[in-house]
């Protein structure tokens, strides 16, 4: 608890809180405000007035109470015991408030955000003599059964290690090393203290260019995402934002997955608490808190800690990413935090820009998205950060000013379509608003792993559903039959490819993750369905012939009929479609009687 008296408060408007006297307030400074220490930080300094936000509520809150300094910004705790933690915006820890007995966060509570009194088995990779530099490892933890903590050397710190403690037992307050640098001596410990508004320092940042592997056809297969990377899930309300996230978080093959509620309303939340902790993870069969981190900041919530648990969130994945695990943080919603900026922003009367936003509000999206990458790092591993923020514009009017400016800073965008949410389609993304800028950089690993034809596989049906989408509005105007059976088998293969590849079902043990091989052997027969009828209908065939076929309808039930660990039955499908055909191109291939 800070001590030191930096000023008195002057005014209270909502969580802004304007300090008189503080002369010695610095910017971004952490402050515990009034009698009941509420926690705070400088926003503005004038003079000898100083503007603070306070992350808890101000209620009661009156002039003359002191304010005191802690001398440093808003920080993490970096150290083992974050993973299956379930914090609020600022890192508190959610469990451990509960068992005080409180329904809810008392104001001014005081909690340790690591345990104290927890012992960790601790087993140095170093030893005296070594030279270390910012993020070498000193020494292993087993976290949890899923997850190895590697304690690093912090960011500007480098030097010998002088001494480093033998394996055992320690809690993290216990120094386990010290490094001299010259004359400077350095005492780490288990943990330590990152201010959430840097980004943490890395080696080298490299190109992405491996997928992050969602099991989710659509995105895998058109919409691909970088490790690394960073996308928007924009989409009106009921279009399945959370749920795509929440699916996101239990298939997609990161090391560990960060959910930042931010924002949302309370009963999400709580489905979300109540449940995740009862997700088996499917490659480990562990429970998925194992590899899980939840921040939890709900509407009801202070704005302001909304509106810092998005750094809190990217904070601690950076962590991670320096460890070498590959991260995916699930932000939920970016447009809550934005709403935080801006009422924030009116509370300390600054001039609006765009529908009442800050006119800072780029800037800030653009440090939060920025801050993903997949990098090299010190201690020889790679490691990534993987941002997913979904976007709530409000009537699903993606020309809003959060949007548009997300789409600044993202090189991916799975827009979600209310008319697919409605027709109960989903993953309900909308094949002609999205896009991924990441095909290029990716395309060589899928070419080398999984198909070498796949990003021609890929540009194919995205023509046909070009071409779908046009002819369409033909067929609303004067309907199908008019249309000639080349064209009417762009609109059945388009329905296929909608119904029996992009739809998915979150329900069917077998639909509900896809590998990348089957994804790819189903679209392979897909299209082979496509030209090769195109071809026989140019021979004469009708598009009724087609669709005729008995392997028609085993090919509309693949996605059922096919689990993960038999895919090669796909390929016997395929080489029967290629029958099938075969077997109608020999009929029309005869000579007509003379």
């Amino acid at each position: 608890m800070a001590e030191k008296i930096i000023g008195t408060v002057k005014r209270v408007v909502g969580p802004v809180v304007e300090i008189a006297g503080a002369r010695e307030a610095q910017m971004l400074e952490l402050v515990e405000v009034g009698t009941e220490h509420l926690l705070g930080e400088i926003m503005r300094v004038q003079g000898d007035l100083a503007t603070a936000q306070v992350y808890e509520d101000t209620t009661g809150l009156t002039p003359g109470e002191a304010v005191f300094g802690t001398g440093m910004p808003l920080s993490v705790e970096l150290g083992p015991g974050i993973m299956g933690g379930i914090f609020d915006g600022v890192q508190r820890p959610l469990m451990v408030i509960r068992t005080l007995g409180d329904q809810y966060i008392r104001r001014g509570i005081q909690v340790p955000l690591l345990d104290r009194q927890k012992e960790w088995l601790f087993t140095p990779a170093v030893k005296a003599g070594d030279t270390v530099s910012s993020g070498t490892t000193l020494g292993t933890v087993p976290e949890t059964a899923m997850i190895e903590h590697r304690v690093l050397v912090p960011p500007d710190v480098a030097g010998t290690i002088e001494w480093v403690a033998p394996e055992g037992l320690y809690t993290i307050e216990r120094v386990i090393a010290r490094i001299t640098d010259g004359a400077t001596t350095h005492e780490l410990k288990l943990y330590h203290r990152w201010p959430v508004r840097r980004r943490r320092p890395c080696k080298e940042k490299l190109p992405p260019t491996m997928p992050l592997v969602t099991g989710l056809r659509v995105i895998d297969t058109l919409f691909p995402l970088a490790k690394g990377g960073s996308v928007a899930v924009p989409g009106g309300f009921g279009t399945g934002k959370t749920m795509i996230q929440q699916s996101l978080a239990k298939w997609c093959d990161a090391d560990i997955i960060i959910f930042v509620g931010c924002g949302e309303r309370g009963n999400e939340i709580t489905d979300l608490l109540l449940e995740f902790p009862k997700l088996i993870d499917p490659r480990s069969q562990k429970s998925m808190m194992e590899r899980s981190i939840i921040i939890a900041n709900t509407s009801n919530m202070p704005v302001a800690a909304r509106e810092a648990s998005i750094y809190t969130g990217i904070s601690l994945g950076e962590y991670y990413r320096d460890m070498g695990y590959h991260v995916a943080i699930m932000a939920d919603s970016t447009s809550r935090w934005a709403e935080a900026l801006r009422e924030l922003s009116g509370r300390m009367e600054e001039m609006p820009a765009d529908e009442g936003y800050p006119a800072y509000l780029p800037t800030r999206l653009a440090e939060f998205y920025e801050r993903a990458g997949m990098v090299n790092n010190s201690n020889g591993t790679t490691g990534s950060v993987t941002t997913i923020g979904s976007v709530s514009p409000m009537g699903g009017d993606f020309s809003e000013p959060v949007t548009q400016h997300t789409r600044r800073f993202v090189r991916c965008f799975w827009g979600l379509d209310r008319q697919l949410a409605n027709a109960r389609h989903y993953p309900a993304i909308g094949w002609l608003d999205s896009y991924s800028e990441y095909i290029d950089e990716i395309a060589p690993w899928f070419e080398e792993h999984v198909d070498r034809e796949w990003r021609a596989n890929r540009n194919k049906i995205m023509d046909l559903l070009q071409r779908e989408a046009r002819l369409q509005q033909v067929v609303k105007l004067v309907g199908p039959d008019v249309l000639p059976d080349t064209q009417r088998l762009v609109l059945e293969t388009c329905h296929i490819f909608k119904n029996a590849f992009l739809q998915q079902s979150a329900f069917d043990p077998v639909d509900m993750f896809a590998v990348i091989a089957k994804q790819t052997k189903m679209l392979r027969i897909i299209l082979t369905f496509h030209e090769r009828g195109d071809a026989l209908i140019r021979k004469g065939a009708t598009i009724v012939k087609v669709k005729r076929m008995k392997i028609y309808p085993e090919m509309i039930r693949m996605k059922f009929t096919v689990p993960n660990d038999q895919v090669e039955r796909l390929d016997d499908l395929q080489r029967r479609l290629e029958r099938a055909f075969d077997n109608l191109e020999a009929i029309y291939d005869q000579p007509a009687e003379l």
